[in-house]
């Protein structure tokens, strides 16, 4: 039955194949550099992390991590040079649920920054943490 399945319908267990396989690779690699939100603020108190926020400008100002700096994503790349003061500290990059900012890690690991991290959850963790946000501007 199964086989007759896969015998009539081969390119789509093909497709499913390469889509579940790529989703594995993503999950495992996704937490390669990522921090939690404890490890975050040990990071931050004891050993001068730099917080970068990925999110949009809008979603930054209604809260965000203390001294955070925000770098929307849309001009990330664009944006690397401002971080170039920062490029001998750790970097936690965080947006709203880990997705954005792991990709935003990925680039500056290739612009040349080596103590990179991603905040694994994003806002959402920080907030489920009990960990506090600000609104003020840095």
């Amino acid at each position: 039955m199964i086989l007759e399945f896969v015998g009539n319908n081969w390119l789509l267990v093909l497709a499913f194949v390469v889509l579940a396989g790529l989703l594995i690779q993503n999950l495992i690699a996704g937490n390669k550099g990522s921090v939690d939100p404890v490890e975050a603020t040990d990071l931050i108190n004891h050993k001068d992390a730099v917080v970068v926020d990925v999110r949009s400008a809008a979603d930054f100002a209604k809260g965000h991590i203390i001294n955070a700096i925000n770098i929307p994503f849309n001009g990330f790349k664009n944006q690397l040079a401002t971080l170039n003061k920062h490029k001998e500290r750790p970097i936690i990059v965080n947006c709203r649920s880990g997705s954005q900012s792991a990709l935003a890690c990925r680039e500056l690991r290739k612009a040349g920054f080596a103590d990179v991290h991603n905040l694994r959850g994003g806002l959402m963790a920080w907030q489920n943490a009990g960990l506090p946000l600000t609104r003020k501007k840095r």
